[in-house]
Formats: structure tokens, sequence, C-alpha cells
């Protein structure tokens, strides 16, 4: 008799489940840990029994909040902690050796000392290598383990309006791609666009990472962004992730898993997120001390983001639209 009897199971993708199953069970999501909550769980559970499995004692190493944000930010990439327990058995084992060499009694884990036990970084902040460069734009991604920064690369080359898409790119992404260029292409003059680059222009769309699949529908705001900020050869700001489906008449259409694509830009320092407007009311899922560091814009159409990322551009297309009307409101002198 199994009636009283009730089955947990955990998954890290509830796509491979079969259908039949997934309708009777209750589904709990998970979200990945903030990177105060991370040194919160290494203090009070990683540290110690790290600390317990090498030999050791709080007596010969202590670990600083520094060191351990340090072990989160540049040697793991993660949503939960699996690879900081890793990281800190790591330094653990091998100030364990020289204690058991009796060459050390005492070490205090802080930044420069674990630079010095585990070597250069794993892991750079990525948005000051690629972002701020004309043709690149910052998304956010959904994946399995938790969000992700989403770089959109751009380039346009002469030709005869080719579209290329690289990056292992499923389906829905490919057409999202199409739908901007058609976009930006059918606004051109609105946006002051120069014409001949979509007649006379090929463009090459590619997502790094080449190795892994990317699909979804959330990447449609972040393409329109890059490729616009290619064809005004105006850099992306560097502070900023987009994260949003467009329609082919501009509208920005709501997206899943904000949570975890806020907790990705947090954790790697992006501070600003323009989101769909329709997505305003998962606010409430992201943890308060995230939102307090986070400024949010919240978006109903891609002329909205536009105007937000690139205000500059509008000012000056402004004061030209001006001028042109000054000019044409000025009566020419009578015949005499």
């Amino acid at each position: 008799d199994l009636s009283n009897v009730i089955f947990l199971t955990t998954a890290n993708n509830a796509d491979a489940i079969p259908s039949p199953l997934l309708d009777r069970m209750e589904i709990i999501s998970l979200s990945g840990y903030t990177t105060d909550e991370k040194i919160h769980i290494a203090r009070k559970y990683l540290v110690p029994r790290q600390l317990k499995e090498a030999g050791l004692s709080d007596q010969h190493l202590r670990f600083t909040t520094e060191g351990l944000r340090l072990l989160i930010e540049s040697y793991t990439r993660e949503a939960g902690v699996r690879n900081l327990a890793r990281a800190i058995g790591s330094v653990c084992r091998k100030v364990a050796r020289k204690v058991a060499e009796g060459t050390q009694k005492k070490e205090t884990a802080n930044p420069k000392r674990i630079a010095q036990i585990l070597g250069p970084h794993e892991y750079i902040r990525e948005t000051t290598v690629r972002a701020g460069v004309p043709g690149v734009a910052t998304g956010l991604a959904w994946s399995p383990t938790g969000g992700e920064l989403l770089f959109i690369e751009t380039a346009s080359t002469p030709g005869q309006g080719r579209l290329t898409v690289t990056g292992r790119l499923g389906e829905i992404m490919k057409e999202s791609v199409q739908a901007a260029l058609s976009y930006l292409n059918a606004n051109h003059r609105e946006l002051d666009l120069p014409p001949v680059a979509f007649t006379h222009g090929n463009f090459h769309v590619h997502v790094p990472a080449g190795a892994v699949p990317k699909d979804g529908p959330s990447a449609g705001m972040a393409i329109c962004a890059a490729l616009y900020s290619l064809l005004r050869d105006t850099p992306f700001p560097t502070d900023v992730a987009l994260t949003g489906e467009i329609s082919l008449t501009g509208r920005i259409l709501p997206i899943g898993g904000l949570k975890e694509k806020v907790l990705a830009a947090h954790r790697l320092g992006i501070r600003r997120i323009i989101a769909p407007f329709h997505n305003q009311k998962n606010l409430e899922n992201i943890p308060p001390e995230v939102r307090k560091e986070m400024t949010f814009l919240w978006v109903k159409d891609i002329n909205e983001t536009l105007h937000a990322l690139f205000p500059d551009e509008f000012k000056e297309k402004e004061e030209k639209d001006e001028d042109e009307e000054e000019e044409g409101n000025v009566e020419a002198p009578a015949n005499e």
C-alpha cells in the first residue's frame, strides 16, 4: 500500500521528465544562491566540514569573508555550492600538508593567500572584456544550473543582405535574429539607420561558446540592441544586461526565469537590468538584498530599450530633426 507514501525526486531540468509523470508531480523550483547566501553557507557548513576532513581545526585555518568571496566569484561559477566546497577543500588540504610537515601552524585564507595557494583565477568578469564594443550586447539566459550571461556579437560586411548566424543557436533564437533585423530595416528612418546597410551589406550574428547549444525565446531584445549598436557604431553600456523577446512590430514579450537571470547578472557585477514590462510581477521573487543593489527598467517596446541604452544617439537625432524643421520653416524672400 503506497497511498501514504510521498516520493521525492530531484532534477536539473524538468524538460526531460515524461509529460504523464510530470502532470502527476508537484514541482518546487529552487533558484541559485546569492553571493551573500553562499558566504553564509560556507561559514556555517562547508568550512567546518572541509576542515574536519583535512584533519584541521579553526585554530589552524581561518577563512576571511573576502577570501570566501574571491573563491565564489573567481574560482567557481555555479548556482549551487558544490564546486565551492571543492575549492575550500583544496585550500584546506594544502594547508594541512604544511601543518603535517611542521612548516606552518596557523594560516589565514584571505584573497592574497588564496591566490597563492590556488593559482590564477579560473574566471574573470567577461563584461569588462567583451562589453563596451560597438556591435556587442549583453543578454541573459536561463540554464538548468541557473542564469548565465549571453554575449551577442554582430558584424557587417559589404554584400547583398545575406544573414549568417553561428554559435549553435536553435530555431527559436534564429527566428529572433531575423525578427530583430527585419524590425530595424523596416524602421530605419525613425531610428536614423543607413538604408544602404540593409541593401548592400551582409550581417553576421554570433553567440560565443559554440560548443554549447543555445535556444529560447528571450534573446530578441539583446540581438536587436547589438545590431543597432553595430549600425550606429556606438558602444553598448558595460553595466546593463537585457532579457526579453521582440515581436516584428517591436513589442517586448514576457520571458521566464527572471530570478535566475537577475542572480547571474548580480553575481557577475551587472547592476542594471532591462526586462519586459509584464515580468514586473516577478520582482517579488528576487531576494531583497539583490533588489537593493539593482536598477530595473521595465519596457513595453524596443524603442524604449534603445532610448535607455543609447540616449546620446537619439538626442543627436532629435537635434538634427529640429534643425531640419527650422530650415523648412524659413520663408523664402518675396520676388521684387
